[in-house]
């Protein structure tokens, strides 16, 4: 078999590339004023819905200290806010805000705005681009299949 076409070859590679590229775009600044843990604590929170600030932090893997002043600090700017739980009166669940979606939107739509500009850099030709749309529906792909 060709080393190129290797699966345990290619899942390096792609390892190697996007831990790079993530890398990457986490270092550069594009405003927003969300720290990672709070990117990560709405980001969770969009996903799977109303949770408590001890599960939020199990998911994470922090301590409930660290995700306790992350929720605190997105709970002040009105990111986050607090309700009972439906089910059990006793506990109190976190959810996102209207706020919070658009903070997060914001975030994401200066992120792509930077991947933007880097593929429209004129180092990238057409065929190129063609490539990486590919890719990403491929990648997409593999992320639900793992």
């Amino acid at each position: 078999m060709n080393d190129d076409l290797d699966p345990s070859g290619v899942a390096t590679a792609l390892l190697a590339s996007l831990g790079v590229l993530l890398r990457r775009v986490r270092q550069v600044p594009t405003g927003g004023g969300l720290t990672m843990p709070e990117r990560t604590a709405l980001s969770r929170l969009e996903r799977s819905g109303p949770t408590t600030s001890s599960a939020l932090a199990r998911e994470v893997q922090i301590t409930a200290q660290a995700m306790g002043a992350t929720l605190g600090a997105l709970r002040d700017r009105g990111l986050v806010e607090r309700r009972p739980d439906p089910n059990d009166g006793r506990r109190v669940v976190l959810t996102v805000t209207d706020a919070g979606l658009q903070a997060l939107k914001n975030k994401r739509n200066a992120r792509a705005e930077l991947l933007a500009q880097a593929l429209t850099s004129g180092t990238f030709t057409p065929a190129e681009l063609k490539q990486l749309a590919t890719a990403a529906a491929l990648l997409e792909r593999l992320a639900q299949n793992i």
